[in-house]
């Protein structure tokens, strides 16, 4: 019975899916006709999604789906760059990826360059001569104006396209799920959402993002994935090469969650109970070839035989060798002592000296101790050659003790031969217990200090942002708290900041917690269906790159303001306005 109320472990095995190539489509003829359908790029810093925002069926997802990484080798020529799923596994190519971003924020437009050639040729554009089809893409919150003015240029200069619209990727998420809800179009709620680099708190005003209180918070998906990595790395220091970052993301995104109340969770981890039925045991790949497994009895014992003959061949040599050694000694000695006997004293004093004793009574000592060797070591070469014929399996301890000249051979101890040596389990040996670590690594987007940042979490930057407003704009805020991004993936997310609201909101205050309904996928949705606050090149020509048409779901735009050089010639005047001439012919400058 002790047996049967025993939990099963579970024991799961990483899926290591490496990445197939994409296809190259064929450019579909509905999107060419009456006028070109836009393309929409969800351009992410952990994956970019890129498709057509056409009505029909078969355009009802992202036609790519790939990661935002490149891999050249050094010296290697541009069109040989690997991007996204051209490379199969990235763990050998680590070293060697790159990326566009910088954090959230795109700073490497060479590698965006590459990004942007990958996605029009697998979706059969060819851009040598420009690309006829507008482009909506998604920025950061708050994007610095020169990184909009560098894509701006990059799509109007090099791929030549006719319209750009911009959008933030949160806000289309948001608002494509308030379309879903069939909620009134004037929104107001505040968009949680984390990424793979960072995660963002954007308050939603009567439609409009108030950019003055966004915050940004450097915890997210890379982050936990990172911290996972040196927990196990610490834990299996004999795994540390199988411990790989892609690995860990694989953890984080199928058996991690996130605690409701953190630190009465990890008090249930310490029951035994608890540990074992919760516990994933991830099974690391291994070679179930034992060395010597396939070896025969038989063959065994005459391997051990052979081994015997020649460790007794090498006993026997050495004890000759110190047998002779012992033996010329004694001669030396014992032709000193004939010295004495014949009364040269002065050569026997001599001959002490040399052999570095001081008295006759110490020679004779020398003299006795080496023939008592030298006796004992006869004896034992002849036991030896009395014992050749008479060998017996011996294991790998008789074998050590015969390598040694002076072991007494007959206090060896026999071992049982029915004696079942313990078989070592490969397969155990391969396993991460993966206990605490699946609800520590995404508990630090709320404490981020688990890693050592000194920042606040994400529901402190909240409530910061919360108090930034009137009661009655925090209770429409709060009453609609929206969550996206695949960092907010975890089990247990809404309901831990559905906690967190509840103990930061005055008493009996009402509040609304949704999760998006594909939180990873739902702002390329968005942008498909958005299709506003589209730029045109003559307006990109005229205003600048740095240039943004507003729309909901769009940052701010705040003109950049220079201050423009003073003309010479009006400088000149007004310094002249100020001099006086004196009939003296002496001047004065006014003050």
């Amino acid at each position: 019975m002790a047996s049967q109320d025993r939990p099963v472990c579970q024991i799961f095995s990483f899926q290591d899916c490496k990445a197939s190539p994409d296809p190259i489509f064929e450019l579909p003829a509905q999107c060419l006709t009456p006028t070109p359908v836009p393309i929409v790029i969800d351009n992410g810093s952990f994956q970019t999604r890129a498709g057509w925002a056409a009505s029909a069926a078969e355009f009802d997802s992202p036609r790519l789906l790939f990661r935002s990484v490149a891999a050249r080798s050094r010296g290697a020529a541009r069109s040989e760059t690997q991007i996204g799923n051209d490379i199969p596994n990235l763990e050998p190519l680590r070293w060697l990826l790159k990326s566009q971003f910088d954090r959230n924020v795109v700073v490497n437009f060479e590698i965006q360059e590459l990004i942007f050639d990958y996605v029009f040729t697998h979706l059969g554009i060819a851009s040598e001569g420009g690309v006829e089809h507008p482009i909506v893409l998604t920025e950061a919150p708050c994007n610095p104006l020169h990184c909009r003015q560098m894509m701006s240029e990059l799509l109007f200069e090099c791929y030549r396209v006719p319209y750009v619209s911009y959008g933030v990727d949160g806000l289309y998420s948001f608002y494509h799920n308030n379309t879903q809800r069939n909620i009134r179009p004037t929104h107001t709620g505040l968009v949680l959402s984390s990424g793979y680099h960072c995660s963002h708190i954007l308050p939603v005003i009567n439609g409009r993002l108030d950019a003055v209180n966004c915050k940004r918070v450097n915890v997210a998906g890379s982050q936990a994935a990172s911290y996972l990595q040196r927990l196990l790395q610490l834990k299996y220091p004999g795994h540390l090469a199988a411990i790989t970052l892609s690995r860990m993301e694989e953890l984080l995104h199928e058996h991690s969650y996130t605690a409701v109340d953190y630190h009465e969770e990890l008090e249930k981890w310490r029951s035994p109970e608890f540990y074992e039925r919760e516990v994933h045991r991830m099974q690391l790949p291994f070679s179930g070839k034992v060395p010597g497994g396939g070896v025969s009895v038989e063959e065994r014992q005459e391997r051990r035989a052979q081994q015997l003959r020649r460790l007794q061949e090498i006993n026997a040599r050495r004890r000759e060798e110190k047998l002779q050694q012992d033996q010329e000694r004694l001669d030396r000695l014992l032709a000193v002592q004939e010295l004495l006997d014949d009364g040269l004293l002065d050569q026997f004093h001599k001959r002490l000296v040399e052999l570095n004793m001081d008295s006759a009574e110490e020679l004779q000592s020398y003299i006795n101790k080496l023939q008592l060797a030298v006796e004992q070591g006869r004896q034992k070469l002849l036991h030896s050659d009395g014992a050749d014929g008479k060998m017996e399996p011996m294991d790998e301890g008789d074998g050590v003790a015969l390598m040694d000249p002076d072991f007494p051979e007959d206090t060896l101890p026999e071992k049982p031969a029915n004696v079942v040596q313990p078989m070592f389990n490969m397969a155990e040996y391969h396993q991460l217990f993966v206990g605490t670590e699946r609800l520590r690594c995404p508990e630090i987007l709320f404490q981020p200090s688990l890693t050592g940042e000194d920042q606040m979490g994400l529901m402190e930057t909240l409530q910061y942002v919360l108090a930034r407003y009137s009661p009655e704009q925090q209770e429409a805020l709060v009453s609609n708290v929206f969550l996206t991004g695949g960092n907010m993936q975890y089990p247990g997310m809404k309901e831990r900041v559905e906690r967190e609201l509840l103990a930061m909101r005055p008493f009996q205050s009402h509040f609304k917690v949704t999760m998006a309904s594909q939180p990873a996928l739902d702002a390329w949705y968005g942008a498909r269906d958005w299709q506003e606050g589209w730029i045109s090149r003559q307006e990109y020509e005229e205003k600048g790159g740095e240039y943004l048409s507003e729309h909901c779901a769009s940052n701010a735009f705040i003109p950049m303001k220079i201050a423009k050089p003073v003309p010479a010639q009006f400088a000149v005047c007004t310094f002249l306005k100020n001099i006086y001439i004196f009939t003296d012919g002496n001047s004065c400058l006014c003050l």
